[in-house]
C-alpha cells in the first residue's frame, strides 16, 4: 500500500508542470482568493483550531506556546493580509538573468524557473503554513507541508479551505499537499522522497535542521540555528555599543537573529564600560553568564562554559566573553558561530573592513544590530527562512531563492565541430 506521503508528493509532482505555465497573473488571482478563503471559514478555522488547544492543555503545553498556536479572527485576517502582501511582491520567475550571443550565432539567456515541489518540514504556528505555500505557489512551486503534531487539527483545516479554493482558479490544487501523518516516520520517509521532491526547507529547532541535515538524500536548505554575537572593539562609542547590544538580545531573544553572546575587548571593558554596557540588561533581568571577569560586582555571575558558548537560547541569557582583540573575537566566532548573523562595533575603519571580509556568516554587520536579518527587514517581503548555507541560497530567502535557472539557446542550424 503506497504511503500518504508518497500519494502526496506524487500529485504535487504530476501538478508541477501545470503550475510552470501560470502567468502572474493566474498566480495572483489563486493567491488573492486564498486569502479570502481564509476570511470566508474563519469560524472553521477557529474551532480546528481550538482542538489543537485542547489538546496541547491536556499535555502540559506551556502558556507561551499556546499563545502561538491559538488563532482568533484577529490572526487569521493578518494571515490572510499575508498572502496579499506576496500578491504584491514582483514575481522572479522568467526574469532573464543574463543573456549573450556566441561567435558562432549562438543566442544563449538564462531565466529564472520554479524550483518545482518544494518540502518543507515545520514546527511553528500555523501561520507558516499559509506563509510558506503562499511564497512556494507565486514562485510557481508545489509545496508539500509537514508541520508539527501541536497544530495539526489547524494545518489540516487551513489547507484543506485553501485547496478548496483553488479549484475556481487556474491554480490545480495538488500543488498544495499537507502530511497528517504525525508520526516522525513520515518525516524520515520525506527526507528521502528523491525525484518527487526537488527540495527540503526545515524550519524549527536545532534538533529538527540537524536531523533534517544528517539524513536528507534530497537536497536541504539549512535554515534557522542561530548563534550570533556582537563584537564591541575597543574604539567604539559607548552609547552605540550599548543601544546595539541591548537591541541586538533584548528586543526579541526568542528569534534566530539575536545575539547569544557579547564579545567586548579588554580595553573597552575597563573603567566601568563592561559594567556600562550591561547595565541596561540587567536592569531587564537578563542572565549572564561571563568568560573573562575577575573582579567587580560582574565576577559574582555565572562563569560561562564553552557548552554556554555553543547553546542558541532564545531566550533572556546572554554570555559575555572578554577578548584580548579583533583576532580573538574572530576565533572565538569562528568557533561557535553558526554563519549566521555577526556584528562589529568600532570606530576603527581598519577593523571593520576586516571583520566583514573574514567573518564566516550569511550576514555581517558594522554599527548595526543583527536584528535586522530578515526578509521584511532587507525589503524583500515574505520571507521562507533564513539560509545559513552556502549553495543556491544564503541568508533572508525570499522569492528569488525560491527558484532556480534554466538556459534558453536559440541558434539557426549550428553543430559542434
Amino acid at each position: 500500500m503506497t504511503s500518504e506521503v508518497i500519494q502526496k508528493a506524487t500529485a504535487a509532482q504530476k501538478a508541477a508542470a501545470a503550475m510552470n505555465r501560470l502567468t502572474t497573473a493566474q498566480k495572483n488571482n489563486a493567491l488573492e482568493t486564498m486569502a479570502d478563503a481564509l476570511l470566508a471559514h474563519s469560524d472553521d478555522i477557529i474551532a480546528a483550531n481550538a482542538e489543537d488547544l485542547s489538546r496541547g492543555k491536556e499535555q502540559g503545553t506551556s502558556p507561551s506556546l499556546l499563545d502561538r498556536l491559538a488563532l482568533n479572527h484577529e490572526r487569521i485576517a493578518g494571515i490572510a493580509e499575508g498572502l496579499r502582501q506576496i500578491v504584491q511582491l514582483q514575481d522572479p520567475v522568467g526574469a532573464t538573468i543574463q543573456s549573450f550571443t556566441r561567435p558562432n550565432g549562438l543566442k544563449v539567456e538564462q531565466i529564472a524557473v520554479p524550483i518545482g515541489v518544494i518540502g518543507i518540514i515545520y514546527e511553528a504556528r500555523p501561520n507558516v503554513t499559509v506563509d510558506a505555500a503562499g511564497l512556494c505557489l507565486k514562485t510557481g512551486n508545489c509545496v508539500v507541508l509537514r508541520g508539527g503534531s501541536a497544530a495539526l487539527s489547524s494545518n489540516a483545516k487551513i489547507v484543506e479551505v485553501l485547496r478548496n479554493s483553488l479549484k475556481t482558479t487556474d491554480m490545480p490544487p495538488d500543488a498544495i499537499q499537507l502530511i497528517e501523518d504525525s508520526d516522525r516516520a513520515s518525516v524520515n520517509e520525506m527526507l528521502r522522497l528523491n525525484g518527487l521532491l526537488d527540495v527540503i526547507i526545515p524550519r524549527g529547532g536545532a534538533a529538527l535542521i540537524q536531523n533534517v541535515v544528517q539524513n536528507a538524500t534530497v537536497p536541504v536548505i539549512e535554515t534557522g540555528a542561530g548563534i550570533c554575537h556582537v563584537f564591541v572593539d575597543e574604539s567604539a562609542n559607548p552609547a552605540m555599543a550599548s543601544s546595539i547590544a541591548y537591541n541586538a538580545k533584548m528586543q526579541r531573544p526568542s528569534v534566530c537573529n539575536s545575539m547569544e553572546t557579547l564579545l567586548v575587548h579588554v580595553a573597552f571593558a575597563r573603567n566601568g564600560g563592561l559594567e556600562e554596557l550591561l547595565a541596561p540588561m540587567v536592569k531587564a533581568d537578563a542572565e549572564l553568564r561571563i568568560s573573562g571577569v575577575t573582579s567587580g560586582e560582574l565576577a559574582n555571575a555565572r562563569k560561562a562554559t564553552d557548552e554556554d558558548f555553543a547553546t542558541e537560547y532564545n531566550d533572556y541569557i546572554l554570555n559575555v566573553k572578554i577578548v584580548s582583540g579583533l583576532d580573538e573575537a574572530l576565533e572565538h566566532i569562528a568557533a561557535f558561530g553558526t554563519k549566521h548573523s555577526e556584528c562589529i562595533v568600532t570606530e576603527n575603519a581598519d577593523n571593520a573592513e576586516r571583520f566583514l571580509q573574514e567573518v564566516d556568516a550569511a550576514a555581517v554587520y558594522h554599527n548595526a544590530s543583527t536584528r535586522f536579518t530578515d526578509g521584511f527587514e532587507f525589503g524583500y517581503g515574505a520571507e521562507i527562512g533564513i539560509s545559513t548555507q552556502k549553495l543556491h541560497a544564503r541568508g533572508p530567502m525570499g522569492l528569488p531563492s525560491l527558484t532556480s535557472t534554466k538556459y534558453r539557446i536559440y541558434g539557426n542550424g549550428q553543430i559542434r565541430g
